[in-house]
């Protein structure tokens, strides 16, 4: 018999009165991946990962986490969450609250290594009033590890940290994965989506637009974008062959074209110098912003699609 899948989601609708939220969406994810459930706010992210806690209930579809139902997977100690608005318990002390929910569990993740992995030496007889913004987060990631879950379900986990904060989290989020644990986070954070993904879901709508890694999502979109300095006059640049649009501030030019080497070669032959000159494909940000504004750019079926 084939493992459970760590989250199976079949054509979830959340509705919030009359507004819908989440629609028809289905989503399932092996277990051991890292997957990011990208959008803009109000894209029906926060809805998906609440339905999948069984936080409400949903007007329509089904939600399986490890094979059970919600309820019954949180109670066995195999789903650990970080909500976007989470909070700790006023006037007590860090280790106080993580000494509390580790009783729980009959297996409790090792306090020493829980407290290296979470990154919160030194926190345990801080105050929980006292903490950062940051620090909070880091806490609540050490909570939701407590019970040593094999899967974590993320929402906006970095919304309160600084950058630094926000690369020593996802450091923490790799070295969970490498251990085989499953992770599931909702993010407006396209280079989060992009760094540490496996497998980015774009979502916009309650829609699931496009499901698979952020290379396949970013070839989604035809062309390059040619970079370089230019000081001076930009006079003829959008006549340019292959050129399809043109951006950059102060001293950068970017061109969007669909054919790089027609567009170089015209370069070459107007300018006697190109400084800085680089030449990408499309970024995660360039095919987010495709996905979500062009209604046919969607993947037909997507929502079928990633039910694999």
């Amino acid at each position: 018999m084939p493992e459970p899948l760590a989250l199976d989601v079949r054509g979830l609708t959340v509705r919030y009165g009359s507004a819908t939220a989440v629609h028809d969406l289905t989503l399932a994810v092996p277990r051991g991946e890292t997957v990011a459930l990208l959008g803009a706010n109000g894209a029906g992210k926060s809805s998906v990962v609440n339905a999948a806690l069984g936080l409400f209930r949903p007007a329509a579809g089904t939600v399986r986490l490890l094979g059970r139902e919600p309820a019954a997977a949180l109670e066995a100690g195999g789903v650990g969450a970080m909500l976007q608005h989470g909070g700790l318990p006023s006037e007590a002390r860090v280790g106080e609250v993580l000494a509390l929910v580790r009783r729980r569990y009959d297996d409790p993740w090792p306090l020493a290594d829980l407290v290296a992995t979470a990154g919160i030496g030194g926190l345990l007889d801080h105050a929980v009033d006292a903490l950062s913004g940051g620090q909070r987060q880091r806490v609540l990631l050490a909570l939701a590890l407590a019970g040593a879950p094999p899967l974590l379900l993320l929402d906006e986990p970095t919304s309160a940290m600084d950058v630094e904060g926000r690369q020593a989290f996802w450091t923490t989020m790799r070295g969970l994965a490498g251990r085989g644990h499953t992770v599931v986070f909702a993010t407006h954070h396209l280079d989060e989506a992009d760094a540490v993904a496996d497998r980015v879901v774009v979502v916009a709508g309650g829609r699931v637009l496009a499901d698979g890694t952020a290379a396949a999502i970013k070839s989604r979109i035809a062309g390059r974008t040619v970079r370089f300095r230019c000081p001076g006059p930009r006079d003829g640049l959008t006549g340019l062959p292959g050129v399809t649009g043109i951006s950059g501030d102060a001293d950068l030019v970017e061109l969007t074209t669909s054919d790089a080497e027609a567009t170089l070669r015209a370069l070459l032959d107007s300018r006697t110098a190109l400084p800085d000159l680089e030449v990408r494909g499309a970024s995660l940000e360039q095919a987010f912003l495709h996905l979500t504004t062009q209604p046919d750019a969607a993947e037909p079926h997507a929502t079928e699609g990633a039910l694999r």
